[in-house]
């Protein structure tokens, strides 16, 4: 075991949970996210009682006095309040972020003591301690190539392995413990790609899809990063949720890049916070309740926050693009500094009508068509017949992605020709958007499966879905185990917008997260009874693929299927026919 690490599970096992608080591990900070812009570390406590200004207060004097005995005089202390917790902060050199989460653990170890009147570990011998690992991790050249790339306007990409200047066809990258000197740089050769990042609680990973597809028309390379793969082009680098800064890293630094769609999800900015400062446009598709109840997230319209932490990440031209019909967007939207493109569904929205005032660019759905406004006349439509993911318009949903991924583009300086021509081909199939409404025919019916999992999506699938005439309707549900009861109970009663003559129940083994076997599924069942169905229209399954098969068993002509699979969902392909 290393200094590190013996340093670490001392702290640990020295430090006890009072009762009423619950400290979780200390995490890294590497770029801006919901807290602030800085490099540092956090210490999420949440607590039950009226002890929150106590513990502000023991934080900002125990961590003040850890951060002064390093030598870090010069960092910042910051608490974040929320309902029933406070997120602790410590800002910290960029080369020392793993020093740093040790800072926060001591001064998280020092308030205990206090708040219990217990013995604490020697504070001279643990700062010592700290100063020698600290002495391990610094890094002086990559402090001075950060200092650098901020007077060269470049931007700068650092992890454990790598540190990259510029981005795509224009980057450099070099191994983390091998890195030049900034006078060794040739700066000139450096620049940063047009960027734009993607977040919401739905359609972000469409909306990224279909800006690459543009990109594709429009003969440019695209970078991509989103829950399912990195991918330059058609060339997948690798397969997981690279929705983190990791993911969007990878992206940029492919020599072969010439623009970068990344889409950025709410676990990624609060574990570590956004990759980049450098977008020239940021999008919130919208914002539904989702995850509550993590990293001091307990609200909607702290959720909200998070969201457009991708704001933080505009550069001075940038532009921010929002869904004006989702009032939690708007509500975010009051302290943004940058201009906004609005995109609706109505015409009529009052943010869209007081953007075509002030003569600034928006999209909205015109007479069946989706249209954009360039802040003097309506330069650009495309009819939804037009477009095949909107299946004729029923996929309300995937209208607004769509009219996010255009003002995009726009914002990126796309041709409107090659909007018109990504958004044409591209289809709701596994190819270009797999997970996602994709459509396959067994036996004469209609199959879709989709990845919705949270209220917000499964209403949109099923809203679109209800519209499709159908002999019969057969609908599968999972839900993984972490939600609460209410959550997973909402799930299930939202599904019955599809109006199924037949419910799946579908188990998640590798989704339990700490329920116990078969407990989601009675709560998914009652549910479904509670909102209307008898018990015997509802069949229960191990596992997605294992309700899949049961459905197939049964279709026929004319029956429509909703499959909504969050985990299995390969195998779950695998049994469908070839397109």
């Amino acid at each position: 075991m290393n200094a590190m690490d013996r340093l670490e599970a001392t702290l640990e096992e020295r430090t006890p949970q009072p009762t009423g608080l619950r400290a979780d591990p200390a995490r890294r900070l590497t770029g801006p996210g919901l807290i602030w812009d800085r490099p540092g570390a956090v210490v999420d406590v949440y607590i039950i009682g009226s002890a929150r200004e106590m513990v502000v207060a023991l934080w900002e004097r125990h961590a003040r006095r850890v951060l002064d005995a390093l030598g870090w005089q010069g960092e910042e202390l910051i608490c974040r309040r929320f309902e029933g917790g406070v997120n602790l902060a410590l800002s910290a050199p960029p080369d020392q972020l793993y020093s740093a989460v040790l800072a926060a653990q001591a001064a998280w170890h020092f308030c205990v003591a206090e708040l219990l009147d217990g013995a604490s570990l020697p504070f001279d011998e643990l700062i010592e301690e700290l100063k020698a690992i600290m002495a391990d991790e610094a890094n002086p050249p990559l402090v001075g190539l950060i200092a650098a790339a901020a007077s060269h306007d470049v931007d700068i990409l650092w992890d454990d392995d790598e540190v990259s200047l510029g981005h795509g066809t224009t980057s450099h990258t070099w191994p983390a413990e091998d890195l030049p000197a900034p006078e060794n740089v040739d700066w000139t050769a450096l620049r940063d790609v047009p960027i734009a990042l993607i977040t919401g609680t739905n359609g972000k990973t469409t909306t990224t899809r279909l800006c690459a597809a543009i990109m594709r028309a429009a003969g440019k390379v695209a970078g991509l990063s989103s829950t399912d793969t990195v991918q330059v082009g058609s060339d997948v680098l690798d397969r997981g949720d690279f929705s983190g800064p990791g993911g969007a890293r990878m992206a940029l630094r492919d020599p072969r890049v010439e623009v970068a769609i990344l889409e950025v999800a709410r676990g990624g900015i609060l574990r570590r916070g956004l990759a980049t400062s450098r977008a020239r446009v940021a999008v919130v598709t919208n914002v539904a309740k989702d995850h509550l109840g993590e990293f001091g997230v307990m609200t909607l319209a702290e959720l909200a926050q998070v969201k457009f932490t991708v704001a933080r990440a505009l550069a001075t031209d940038g532009v921010l693009v929002l869904n004006a019909d989702d009032p939690n967007v708007v509500q975010g939207s009051a302290d943004a500094q940058r201009p906004i493109w609005w995109f609706s569904l109505d015409d009529g929205s009052p943010h869209v009508m007081q953007a075509r005032a002030l003569g600034r660019p928006c999209a909205y759905l015109r007479r069946g068509a989706l249209t954009f406004f360039d802040g003097k006349a309506e330069v650009w439509s495309i009819a939804i017949k037009d477009v095949p993911i909107l299946l004729g318009g029923a996929a309300r949903h995937n209208i607004q992605n769509a009219l996010a991924a255009i003002c995009a583009c726009v914002a990126l300086d796309v041709p409107f020709a090659a909007v018109s021509a990504g958004l044409s081909s591209f289809v709701s199939g596994p190819g270009d958007n797999p997970g996602r409404f994709n459509e396959f025919a067994v036996n004469g019916a209609r199959v879709f499966v989709d990845y919705a999992h949270n209220p917000h999506s499964i209403a949109a699938v099923c809203s679109a879905l209800a519209q499709i005439p159908a002999k019969r309707r057969f609908l599968m549900l999972s839900q993984p185990g972490d939600r609460s009861d209410q959550d997973i109970g909402e799930a299930a009663t939202t599904a019955l917008q599809f109006e199924p003559d037949l419910m799946v129940v579908a188990e998640i083994a590798d989704y339990l997260r700490g329920r116990e076997l078969n407990k989601t599924l009675n709560l998914l069942e009652a549910s479904a009874i509670a909102g209307g169905l008898n018990a015997d229209q509802i069949l229960r399954a191990s596992s997605p693929s294992g309700g899949t098969k049961l459905v197939l068993e049964q279709v026929q002509p004319g029956d429509l299927v909703l499959l909504l699979v969050l985990s299995d969902r390969e195998r779950v392909f695998e049994m469908m026919p070839a397109s």
